[in-house]
């Protein structure tokens, strides 16, 4: 494993401090004045390993961004969730052809004959059929309790979307978080383990990202998500349950982590280490089926065949790219969603940057 460097090269403005390589910084400080976010990092690993660049503040009128800062990375999180299907495929624990009529059938019953075919590939690629995400009332009664029971709460959202008419014919696209919930809650009655145990157990712990964890991050002045205020200007989210999704959401989009282990997480991707999955698995993780939206498990395919994904908790905002035929990867966090569509064009310049350099 490739161990994280960064350099030293302080620009002040006043979008606050920029630091690391100093390309990296730049797209750093563009990241920050071009989104109005007050922090983003900027991290990118090629041939010269992983390297950082930080601009902007952890929160308003906070302390400068630092390299080791954990982010929230919202729908990121879902390449994460297939990578950890594959590992649990390859080890014999389940099958990519496990239904949900098969799995959660015995525990959910009503299931909508049309979903109980649906298998953990039609789920992960956004083809089951389901609506993208459930009732937000749903949500509601669900709460954020941290001593919730989160397989019983994943078994009762699978409960309320398989029950309702599909959004869709299966096999095509459509955008779902439910669906990751879903297959979250597949893996927990299988296994009889959390969907964080099973992420931490099968990618973080063997990958060693140790920074890697649920909801909001937390500690000593962490890095803040960002809301707007109503009369203009934005207000730091302190960590605290409301912070976030509800965790039951998890396998769609929960996680935080730090720059450097993210990087060591896409450099997995994108040298499709054959010591972590077999070529079959990373095929299946990264290519879109032949039809329909260029859409594969946590990714979407470039014209160019890079992949890229893009996510939002709406208090934040990432976006991560690999380039598997260079071997390169990169990512960018802001710590506010100050627009999505502005956002993902200006995230996809700078990414393009970075591992053009």
């Amino acid at each position: 494993m490739i161990g994280r460097r960064t350099a030293g090269v302080g620009i002040t403005g006043r979008v606050g401090a920029a630091a690391g390589p100093p390309a990296l910084s730049g797209l750093a400080r563009q990241a920050v004045e071009e989104s109005g976010a007050p922090g983003a990092v900027v991290g990118r690993r090629g041939p010269a390993g992983p390297e950082i660049g930080t601009c902007g503040l952890a929160s308003v009128g906070g302390r400068p961004v630092r390299p080791e800062d954990r982010w929230h990375i919202g729908s990121l999180a879902k390449s994460m969730t297939a990578t950890v299907v594959a590992r649990l495929a390859e080890a014999g624990r389940i099958r990519w052809e496990d239904t949900v009529g098969e799995v959660l059938g015995p525990v959910i019953g009503a299931i909508r004959p049309w979903f109980a075919e649906a298998s953990y590939a039609d789920l992960l690629r956004h083809r089951a059929g389901l609506g993208c995400n459930l009732p937000l009332l749903e949500w509601v009664r669900l709460g954020w309790s941290e001593d919730r029971d989160l397989r019983a709460d994943r078994l009762h959202c699978a409960a309320v979307m398989l029950a309702r008419r599909p959004a869709g014919p299966r096999g095509q696209f459509r955008y779902s978080n439910a669906g990751y919930v879903v297959a979250g809650a597949m893996l927990e009655q299988a296994l009889g383990q959390t969907w964080e145990a099973l992420i931490g157990e099968t990618l973080f712990a063997p990958l060693g990202l140790a920074s890697a964890g649920f909801g909001p991050p937390s500690g000593d002045d962490p890095v803040t998500g960002h809301r707007r205020r109503l009369l203009g200007g934005l207000r730091a989210v302190p960590p605290s349950p409301g912070a976030d999704n509800v965790p039951a959401l998890g396998p769609a989009g929960t996680v935080h982590i730090a720059m450097g282990d993210m990087l060591t997480y896409l450099a997995c991707h994108a040298t499709e280490d054959p010591g972590f999955l077999g070529t079959a698995s990373w095929a299946l993780l990264h290519e879109p089926p032949p039809a329909g939206e260029p859409c594969a498990m946590g990714w979407a395919r470039n014209p160019d065949g890079t992949l890229r994904h893009d996510g939002s908790n709406t208090l934040w905002y990432a976006s991560m790219l690999i380039d598997r035929k260079r071997r390169r990867a990169a990512a960018v966090f802001m710590n506010a969603c100050t627009g999505r569509q502005a956002q993902c064009a200006l995230a996809a310049r700078i990414l393009a940057r970075a591992i053009a350099d």
